[in-house]
């Protein structure tokens, strides 16, 4: 199988892209939490200690569109050229809402988030919020509380 890597910068996002030939995976850095639900569920595609830290040649199609949905953060997410449907199916969901032990409180499925400000944003994305109080993009969960031992 062929793979290969494309790093896009939007708007200062960096993008990155592997495929095994037929699926694409989508990796947003900025978005990951580190929770490891890829490594636990394909340790032989996801290994952060390499590089390119994944390899999707070492999975079927089905199996990384299986491991994406795991995915806490929506870090990750997939698409396949010429089929309608991608890894952002959460806006078609049914929300629920489970607390990460000593992690972020994980709500999945569409919703809408309105700032103090009034603002709304619509999320049909898993989306991770700070438990721990110490999140450098709160309400968002960055991964902080890996470093700092948060247990609750």
């Amino acid at each position: 199988m062929h793979w290969f890597i494309n790093m896009v910068i939007m708007e200062k996002e960096i993008v990155k892209e592997y495929s095994n030939g037929d699926l694409t995976v989508v990796w947003k850095p900025k978005l990951c939490i580190h929770a490891g639900e890829c490594v636990k569920a394909l340790p032989e595609v996801y290994n952060p200690d390499e590089k390119p830290w994944i390899k999707a040649g070492k999975a079927t199609t089905e199996q990384l569109k299986s491991q994406i949905a795991l995915c806490p953060s929506a870090a990750l997410s997939w698409y396949v050229k010429g089929e309608k449907e991608s890894g952002d199916s959460a806006a078609r969901e049914q929300v629920t809402v489970s607390i990460k032990p000593n992690g972020p409180l994980l709500v999945k499925g569409g919703f809408t988030l309105e700032s103090a400000e009034g603002q709304s944003e619509f999320k049909k994305r898993p989306t991770a919020f700070c438990r721990c109080g110490k999140s450098s993009n709160k309400p968002f969960c960055d991964g902080t509380h890996n470093s700092i031992s948060f247990d609750n």
